[in-house]
């Protein structure tokens, strides 16, 4: 796909994936006239009749679909309803119309899931063919189940009326313009932000919540916003595709990273009163590399102290 010839749609673009998306598909030929933004103020995209009124106006060849209501740990409990239902009507209207457009020259719709759409007790490395061997991990799976029923509608879409739908499974995103909102956010921005202020009060000690024991993955924004446009460009077959950087780090080992990353004199204490969330989270990204050449390249420490002087440079500012 010559990005330079195509009208693109990146649901989510103005959000902190969507940012280094448009600027990675510029970068690989596309036109910054021809990249367009449904803003939340202008579109709601839960809602048909918004949904119908984008495509019309926008006229998109290839819609990436990034949008999401998604948060951490808190904010999966607190919101079970409200993700489960945003994140499933905004695909259910996005796939449908873009279905409706086909013989309008509506080339590809690209869907971006979440690897909390994997059973809670999955084999470690997750690889796609384990999608659906369980239940997912109940603090998030409302979200999960949401976006893995986007899986089935493209895939059945595809063998009814031959829409080009792509499925991509990233693994927990970190870096430069995440959300550091101690509610909503990720674990390294809320960890960023915990200890850059202790150590600014001059604290002596950070809770942190869960036991520490837990495992994940982490992404650097940047090599994600790669791995999406490869596939844009190269990718057009109806299985998932895990995008990862295929490491794990525990919980407990992240904290004590992050802590002398910002320089943090003090000391952890573990609440193990809050959940850990799925044991362990750690992707085979083999499927990636082999059909469309995807693998990740910012190394973790690397991509944490981008991170972090990111946050500092904005709070000083």
């Amino acid at each position: 796909m010559d990005f330079c010839n195509e009208r693109i749609v990146v649901t989510g673009g103005a959000g902190f994936l969507g940012k280094h998306l448009c600027a990675e598909l510029m970068r690989n030929g596309a036109r910054e006239e021809n990249l367009l933004i449904p803003k939340i103020e202008d579109y709601d995209l839960t809602q048909q009749a918004d949904v119908v009124r984008m495509y019309d106006e926008m006229n998109p060849t290839v819609v990436i679909h990034l949008a999401a209501e998604v948060g951490g740990i808190g904010a999966n409990r607190d919101n079970p309803g409200r993700f489960f239902y945003a994140n499933l009507a905004m695909g259910l209207h996005l796939i449908e119309q873009a279905r409706l457009r086909l013989s309008k020259k509506l080339k590809k719709f690209v869907q971006v899931g979440t690897i909390c759409a994997y059973p809670k007790f999955t084999p470690v490395p997750f690889k796609e063919d384990d999608l659906w061997n369980g239940y997912p991990e109940e603090t998030n799976a409302p979200y999960g189940i949401a976006k893995k029923a986007l899986l089935v509608m493209l895939q059945a879409y595809r063998r009814q009326y031959g829409l080009n739908g792509i499925f991509l499974l990233p693994v927990n995103l970190y870096g430069p313009g995440d959300n550091f909102d101690l509610h909503t956010s990720h674990v390294i921005p809320a960890l960023i932000r915990k200890f850059i202020e202790a150590k600014r009060r001059g604290e002596k000690n950070v809770i942190c919540w869960g036991t520490g024991g837990a495992s994940r993955e982490f992404f650097y924004v940047e090599d994600c916003a790669h791995g999406i446009t490869l596939a844009t460009q190269k990718y057009n077959d109806s299985d998932p595709v895990n995008l990862g950087a295929g490491f794990e780090i525990t919980i407990r080992d992240l904290a004590e990273k992050i802590k002398t990353l910002t320089g943090f004199a003090g000391t952890i204490e573990w609440d193990a009163s809050k959940p850990d969330g799925q044991p362990r989270r750690c992707l085979d990204v083999t499927r990636a590399k082999e059909r469309f050449g995807f693998e990740a390249s910012v190394p973790f420490d690397e991509g944490l102290r981008r991170t972090i002087d990111w946050y500092v440079a904005q709070e000083t500012s």
